[in-house]
């Protein structure tokens, strides 16, 4: 089916949207994106909305399907849903054109909701500018960005957590102490974003901390802190993370059996082994992976 005849049905409520139809908006010249964005201001709001979860799906499912050209049209889109949608869209996106309008949403979008998703996107681009693989002036205006939602005052601590937990990889002296703010701030919820942030900020000077957590009280500190510790790969949280195989809390277990996998060394190998006859199939899959990793590209000390 031509695609322009594609675009008039979709303004059309009372047709069924098929995904075989949906496919063919993959890949859309600069003069179909025109005939969608005259066909987009005459759709409601739920049409719009649906069109785009369900584009967001298609991508999901199929790599070959690429959106990205009519989700980056809908961030401007009045409806906050219709833009969260088009930033989840986006999110294998690594083209840092996309930068500018995801700190324009942070800084400036209405929606909570939309400042939050912004603010988690952000972090693939603080990964790649951790990595040098964005120019040092986007590396700057990123960090900026997100360090400047988290000290917000007005802000809320969903939209500061997300800032947290995406400006994390970046290793600046402001993002360990934004880091260590959030531990320290007595808020639950801004204290696991804090754990988790330690993990991606990969500084063993959070070691310590994640080992304190990993006694924690509150099953989700243990289970954070278990990840960040093998985010961390530092072997002297071996001993730590396997007494938390026989933690009561299963998603904790599988997360300290991850952990070890990453991690390596000759103890993490013995305690993963002694998983292999665990009651619980779970922990027994989870526990073969964490060895397949082991013995794909773990520490050769361990074999």
């Amino acid at each position: 089916m031509p695609v322009k005849d594609i675009i008039a049905e979709l303004a059309k409520p009372d047709i069924p949207m098929l995904n075989s139809k949906l496919a063919g908006l993959s890949n859309l010249d600069l003069a179909e994106l025109r005939l969608l964005e005259r066909a987009w201001e005459a759709m409601t709001t739920e049409r719009r909305l649906e069109i785009v979860t369900r584009l967001v799906d298609l991508a999901e499912d199929n790599f070959d399907l690429d959106y990205n050209s009519i989700f980056k049209g809908r961030l401007k889109d009045p409806d906050n849903r219709v833009r969260c949608a088009a930033i989840e869209g986006l999110w294998e996106n690594e083209e840092t054109s996309l930068i500018e309008p995801l700190i324009s949403l942070l800084a400036h979008d209405p929606a909570e909701d939309v400042r939050s998703a912004a603010a988690k996107d952000l972090g693939k681009f603080a990964l790649l500018a951790e990595l040098e693989k964005v120019r040092p002036g986007l590396k700057d205006r990123i960090a900026g960005a997100l360090l400047g939602a988290i000290s917000d005052r007005n802000q809320p601590l969903e939209v500061k957590r997300r800032a947290l937990e995406s400006v994390a990889p970046l290793s600046l002296p402001q993002v360990r102490e934004a880091i260590a703010q959030a531990y320290g701030s007595g808020n639950r919820l801004y204290k696991i974003s804090a754990v988790f942030a330690m993990g991606k900020n990969c500084d063993p000077v959070w070691l310590p901390m994640l080992s304190k957590e990993m006694d924690s009280a509150d099953s989700a500190l243990r289970y954070e802190a278990a990840t960040a510790a093998g985010d961390l790969g530092e072997k002297h949280a071996v001993p730590l993370l396997a007494r938390l195989i026989d933690d009561p809390d299963l998603e904790v277990q599988l997360a300290a059996i991850k952990a070890l996998g990453r991690i390596g060394a000759p103890e993490a190998k013995g305690s993963l082994e002694a998983c292999r006859n665990d009651p619980n199939e779970a922990i027994r899959e989870e526990a073969a992976a964490a060895l397949d990793e082991l013995a794909a590209g773990g520490d050769p000390l361990s074999f």
